[in-house]
């Protein structure tokens, strides 16, 4: 029985708070287990913006499998939103966390809501999700590109930079900066991305001792719901430079699975939702996805 864990982690602040919650409830669960951060500097924390377009969500995860694979860590910590929709076979990611709040926060030094920003006004944003959604419902902002850290991001906006910054709402709650948010996007507004806001507990493949000691953060609702929504994304091919939008949520013993794809500029906007049991998380992903591009998802999609 091992008795000590290594946690690889970017070394981001924000990245940094959620491989020290894991750490800390596991802990709680395990007292005598001894654990230890591994911070890495993956290459989209360093990446260009050609970099970002041609690599996508994988260059926030790479090194981290690379110091699983050489046994530097046992285990890798990612937000389910950046995590590419197929893992290397080498690993599992059977441990998903229990969601925070899923939606995106509006962010504003002089406006409280997205209705009351002035007519072209400065938005900013790296994600094609939120941008094509905004545009949708106000086709006058102008939408600007907006990396880095969480506190990078804010410190542009404090320098007048933006009329208002759009980011996810868990980011801010996590690193007690709850109070910069003005107000909330509803799902209506802004479908969030597949697996926005829970946490993914990434391990070697047939790693049975590490998967003992870390089965106790699994939390099935949101490993359902995180399911449906990466199968959907999964099956039209979708990633992180793709408006495609996905949540679903459990009611009454079934899970009811919200899809939405986007042209860049808002103009066209594909909708479907659909209902299944629990046990169909994946099937209705899928069902989803083909009621998307029985619309014209993939004339969209091939048009990025």
């Amino acid at each position: 029985m091992i008795s000590s864990l290594t946690i690889a982690t970017r070394e981001s602040p924000l990245a940094l708070w959620q491989a020290n919650w894991v750490k800390d409830r596991l802990m709680a669960h395990h007292p005598r287990l001894r654990i230890n951060l591994l911070g890495l500097t993956t290459s989209g924390d360093t990446a260009s913006d050609v970099m970002m377009k041609t690599g996508g969500k994988g260059l926030f995860v790479k090194e981290l499998e690379e110091a699983l694979l050489d046994k530097r860590a046992d285990i890798a910590v990612h937000s389910m939103k950046d995590v590419p929709m197929i893992l290397p076979p080498e690993f599992d990611l059977t441990v998903i966390c229990e969601r925070d709040d899923p939606r995106d926060a509006f962010v504003s030094n002089h406006y409280r809501s997205l209705d009351e920003l002035p007519l072209h006004a400065r938005i900013g944003t790296a994600s094609v999700r939120r941008q094509s959604q905004l545009l949708a419902l106000r086709p006058d902002l102008h939408m600007e590109t907006l990396r880095g850290n969480v506190n990078t991001r804010l410190s542009r906006l404090d320098r007048q930079d933006f009329d208002a910054i759009i980011l996810a709402a868990a980011g801010l709650k996590r690193l007690t900066l709850e109070s910069r948010i003005q107000s909330f996007l509803d799902v209506e507004q802004s479908l969030p991305a597949p697996g926005q806001g829970a946490l993914g507990i990434e391990c070697r493949k047939n790693d049975p001792a590490i998967l003992q000691w870390i089965q106790c953060l699994h939390h099935e609702t949101t490993s359902v719901c995180v399911a449906a929504e990466r199968a959907m994304c999964e099956h039209l091919n979708g990633g992180c430079h793709t408006p495609i939008a996905a949540f679903a949520a459990i009611n009454n013993n079934q899970i009811m699975l919200k899809g939405r794809v986007l042209s860049l500029d808002g103009k066209q906007v594909l909708l479907s939702e659909k209902t299944a049991s629990l046990d169909q998380a994946t099937a209705v992903g899928i069902c989803v996805a083909e009621d998307l591009l029985r619309q014209g998802a993939r004339a969209i999609l091939d048009a990025i």
